[in-house]
């Protein structure tokens, strides 16, 4: 199992890629500070907490487990937040 210093890391690269794109997409557009963009960082933001959250949870009765739910629900969010980036216009 990959150690919980590796996930914190990929938990972090993989968000901060998310909201890069974002911000690309910004860019590209020129819709700087769009009302899309900002709430699609919030969103991505509030994943990066969740997700923090439950990697810092002290009692846990399935070490193990928990570790690779946290990976598993990390895969699902960054694949529906970049589904969001694809829709947008």
């Amino acid at each position: 199992m990959a150690s919980i210093r590796e996930l914190k890391k990929d938990i972090n690269y993989v968000l901060g890629d998310i909201i890069g794109e974002v911000q690309d997409w910004e860019a590209a557009t020129g819709n700087y500070g769009s009302d899309e963009g900002s709430a699609l960082i919030d969103k991505t933001i509030e994943v990066f907490d969740t997700l923090m959250n439950k990697v810092h949870q002290k009692e846990v009765e399935n070490a193990k487990a928990h570790f690779a739910g946290i990976r598993k629900e990390l895969v699902s969010s960054a694949v529906s937040l970049t589904e969001e980036i694809n829709k947008l216009s």
